[in-house]
């Protein structure tokens, strides 16, 4: 089969690679713009790393489960397509830290768990860590230079227990990773920024919260859907195929080439589209071996791009047979030495799962971070025993579970390192040389939800002629912030 853009449709055909949220919203956005779309997907459905399912009879999110709100883009393109009225934000967001042996509050006044004083963190940290942070105001300024690790900045400000503590629980929910690692320019870009333009961190923390607090923003942080967030990109896909738009699952793209007369050749197994631009919505790897032949110089920084694997534990109990703490899950520190690194109570964060079943309370626990093989190599009968163990130490859970399911996500976390800003600012320049290529996704600019909208919309925006929005990403990525435990 063949597909080409001659014919008496005289719109320019866009080919957008990957039918994950980024390809989508690319697709979405596109229509809206008059272009004619074929999305390629090379699994059997759409939508990624978000995962609507069921257990017990009860709908539940097997990935992502919470998009922010405080940026327009997720909430905005769900009412786009249709879920405005489903948009629901959590009935709690009280979480707290299984750590030093009990559940303790996790505490306020921090920005993704570095705090603007001591206090804050009071009764998380000993009191050595407390006196600790107390020193960063005495402390002479310490260089971020063009980047740096947040752990290994922190650590210099404030002490390693606030890392280790805090901030590393906080950053694992988001990417998997480790905190000495992750680049505090890519991953928490306002704490950069804020770090740069004042002597002691603790100051920088108390004017970007004084910041917040004078911008009038109200309503959640966060927002979920009714029937979970997995449905976002099902209603997407729905949108663009009522646009006139074609999604092709089950079709890998296999090469990507510059035809000689402008425009692009796409060759998925039988398929052969000839397109007027692409963009390529696809994880690194995938991205890096079909810009190759074309930009083997983008493609090498994509390859560079490591990943880290997780699994998500998803279980079913009968209400009657279990008595949670209030709130909404807690983290774990890594330094505890616990394998579960974090568990969400869904019953009680989000209302419409309590609703669905009274009488059924459904838990998920995560386990994995970047570098940990061998805890993904268990079978799903030994990853739900290692959470029901860590479940009952953390919350006196001993009741045997209805159901238990068990999802995976190999390479399913693109990893920010020190130095991944410039890698990004790269990627791009070299892609720039090339008409009517743009790529978007969680490899470059944020991995949440809103910053893979984001970086779609920039890639459109970049079809168009428009540089803006990439020059924006590229400088300002999208903070993904944690939306309470197990996200």
């Amino acid at each position: 089969m063949s597909a080409t853009g001659t014919g008496t449709d005289t719109r320019r055909h866009v080919v957008v690679v990957g039918a994950g949220i980024a390809g989508l919203a690319a697709a979405h956005r596109l229509l809206e713009r008059g272009a004619r779309v074929t999305v390629l997907e090379a699994s059997g459905r759409v939508g990624g790393k978000l995962l609507p399912g069921e257990i017990a009879g009860v709908r539940v999110d097997l990935g992502a489960e919470s998009m922010l709100a405080r940026r327009p883009e997720a909430v905005g393109l769900a009412r786009d397509v249709g879920l405005g009225d489903r948009l629901t934000p959590p009935a709690t967001a009280t979480a707290s830290l299984w750590t030093r042996g009990a559940l303790r509050p996790m505490p306020k006044g921090h920005v993704m768990g570095v705090p603007g004083t001591a206090a804050a963190l009071s009764g998380v940290l000993s009191d050595e860590g407390l006196a600790r942070i107390e020193r960063d105001a005495d402390l002479p300024p310490t260089e971020t230079g063009e980047d740096v690790a947040v752990g290994e900045y922190v650590a210099a400000r404030l002490g390693r227990e606030v890392v280790d503590r805090l901030v590393e629980p906080l950053l694992g929910g988001v990417y998997a990773g480790d905190a000495y690692r992750i680049s505090m320019r890519s991953a928490v870009p306002q704490l950069f920024e804020a770090a740069r333009g004042h002597t002691s961190l603790t100051e920088a923390v108390r004017s970007l919260q004084a910041k917040a607090a004078g911008s009038g923003q109200s309503g959640p942080v966060f927002m979920g859907v009714e029937g979970g967030v997995g449905s976002l990109p099902l209603a997407v896909a729905d949108s663009v195929r009522a646009r006139g738009g074609e999604i092709h699952t089950r079709a890998p793209v296999e090469e990507l080439r510059r035809e000689a007369a402008g425009g692009w050749r796409v060759r998925a197994g039988e398929r052969l589209l000839h397109a007027d631009a692409v963009v390529v919505a696809a994880p690194a790897p995938v991205a890096a071996r079909l810009l190759a032949p074309e930009s083997p110089a983008a493609a090498a920084d994509l390859a560079a791009v490591e990943y880290a694997s997780m699994a998500l534990i998803t279980l079913a109990y009968r209400r009657a047979d279990t008595a949670l703490p209030a709130g909404s899950g807690f983290l774990v520190p890594p330094v505890d030495g616990r394998t579960v690194k974090a568990s969400t109570f869904a019953s009680q964060k989000w209302g419409w799962i309590a609703d669905e079943n009274p009488d059924v309370v459904v838990l998920r626990t995560s386990v994995g971070r970047y570098g940990e093989t061998e805890i993904l190599q268990r079978t799903d009968a030994e990853l739900t025993d290692v959470s029901r163990h860590d479940l009952r130490a953390a919350t006196g859970l001993d009741a045997t579970p209805l159901e238990t399911r068990v999802t995976r996500w190999t390479d399913g976390l693109p990893q920010y390192p020190v130095g991944h800003h410039a890698r990004v600012a790269r990627i791009r320049e070299h892609i720039a040389k090339l008409p009517g290529l743009a790529v978007c996704g969680a490899p470059y600019d944020g991995v949440g939800i809103p910053a893979c909208i984001a970086s779609a919309y920039a890639a459109v925006d970049r079809l168009d002629g428009d540089e803006s929005a990439v020059r924006e990403l590229t400088a300002h990525p999208v903070q993904s912030l944690h939306g309470g435990a197990g996200e």
